[in-house]
């Protein structure tokens, strides 16, 4: 950049900039207040400096000028930046967070990538690099990719760790390869030539003191002045997913269950399985609990590493364990009409009783891919548990009994029915111990990384 000033009547054309650029349009160097050519060992001296303070991590800039002709404000061009005399450096030093190296630590953890873009010079930005833990060799310059085309800076940004001496544009194009590489890519920055690359990144993050442009083009903006605050923002963003995912599959596997149930039931009943206020009744309870899920507490292996949707795991956790459960669903039948020759509303008694029983089991069971009592509950999903459950007991002995078409059911036969239910919970967790250890062999073969980070995540 170049402004022009005047003093005592003489005119000056100031320009600063990368110092490689500003060298480029100098001829001559300023020594003892004398203008000398700049000659090959003049240019030695200045790129040792410069190279010994980009090593210290100070950011290097260089100054230059000449004297020009007085002109309007709207004549001077690009092509007054010639014939410049150097002037000297200016240095800016701006240190890492003090916990960013923790950070960026726990990150990695996590299994969280962390790459560095930036328009710094190599040298500065490799010592940035290692004060905050990341000390790597295979760097990508701006210059580098410049001259690539799109396949061959796809796998070379892939490489690559850390980029230097990048502008807007190349920032952008870099998320946009690592997207292309199937990884989910998160990007911090805070100034205008970052603005391109938060539009580009899948989440885009920015802090309260940065430029507007960067604060609008981001998705988050950090309003504490600690990076900490990104590693709890994951933390909580999996375990929201986690609870999510919980939510989904209990009720998809329990709803398909119930449903292939009732279907197969009517086919050979001479009476509905349950009646609809029944039916309503059962979604209404369960529905408390169900509830709590959003808050539930989340194992920490549930949290430690980056998950992505599955569809195909979501098909078959419904079809296995609604299977299961439509299974004790007509083992049930058998102990109910075969065994102790139940009447309509005994059936109805019963099987409501049950439904809620094994439903209220199966959301302690599934929420967790160890065995059930050895992850502990939120206190909120746990008392809303217990007391629905409690509440299902009672109901047939209550007033309300007569108006929801249930009658008390005999001790044998609720004996019978609590038997049932734990059987179900002795299979279930069988079930679950081989269909998420599969899955865990599954993962154990290498893959590319599901998620990786430019910028801060």
């Amino acid at each position: 950049m170049s402004v022009v000033a005047e003093e005592s009547g003489v005119c000056r054309l100031i320009t600063k900039g990368a110092l490689k650029q500003v060298l480029s349009v100098c001829t001559s160097a300023r020594l003892d207040n004398a203008d000398h050519a700049l000659d090959e060992a003049t240019l030695a001296q200045i790129q040792q400096r410069f190279s010994d303070w980009s090593g210290q991590g100070f950011r290097v800039l260089g100054v230059a000028e000449k004297v020009v002709a007085v002109k309007g404000p709207k004549e001077y061009a690009v092509s007054d930046e010639s014939e410049l005399s150097f002037l000297g450096f200016l240095l800016f030093f701006d240190p890492p967070k003090a916990d960013a190296a923790q950070t960026i630590a726990d990150l990695k953890n996590m299994g969280v990538q962390l790459r560095i873009i930036t328009g710094d010079n190599t040298l500065v930005a490799k010592h940035t690099g290692c004060a905050v833990g990341l000390c790597v060799d295979n760097i990508l310059t701006g210059a580098e990719l410049q001259s690539m085309d799109d396949a061959t800076a796809q796998k070379a940004i892939e490489a690559a760790w850390l980029y230097a001496e990048m502008d807007p544009g190349q920032k952008e194009r870099i998320i946009l390869a690592l997207k292309k590489n199937q990884h989910v890519v998160g990007y911090m920055g805070d100034g205008i030539n970052d603005a391109p690359a938060l539009h580009a990144a899948d989440v885009s993050i920015s802090v309260n003191t940065a430029v507007d442009i960067a604060k609008e083009a981001a998705d988050f903006v950090l309003m504490e002045k600690s990076l900490s605050v990104l590693k709890r923002g994951i933390e909580l963003g999996r375990a929201a997913f986690t609870n999510t995912l919980k939510y989904i599959y209990i009720t998809t596997s329990a709803n398909f269950g119930n449903m292939f149930s009732m279907a197969g039931a009517s086919l050979f009943m001479s009476f509905l399985p349950l009646l609809p206020k029944q039916i309503l009744l059962i979604n209404f309870m369960t529905d408390f609990p169900a509830m709590t899920i959003a808050s539930d507490a989340v194992d920490p292996e549930a949290v430690a590493a980056p998950r992505r949707w599955d569809i195909k795991r979501l098909r078959n956790f419904m079809l296995i364990f609604g299977l299961i459960s439509s299974a004790f669903d007509y083992i049930t039948f058998g102990v109910l009409l075969l065994w102790f020759k139940s009447g309509e509303e005994l059936f109805h008694s019963g099987w409501f009783v049950l439904s809620i029983l094994t439903e209220l089991m199966l959301l302690l069971v599934m929420r967790t891919q160890k065995p059930f009592f050895k992850s502990k509950p939120a206190p909120a999903l746990l008392i809303s548990t217990i007391g629905v459950a409690a509440l299902t007991l009672l109901l047939p002995y209550l007033p309300v009994a007569n108006i929801l078409s249930i009658s008390p059911i005999p001790p044998l036969i609720l004996l019978a029915l609590i038997g049932v239910a734990i059987l179900y919970i002795i299979t279930t967790e069988i079930a679950k111990h081989f269909f998420f250890r599969v899955k865990k062999e599954k993962r154990a073969v290498p893959n590319p990384p599901q998620i990786g980070a430019a910028g801060a995540i």
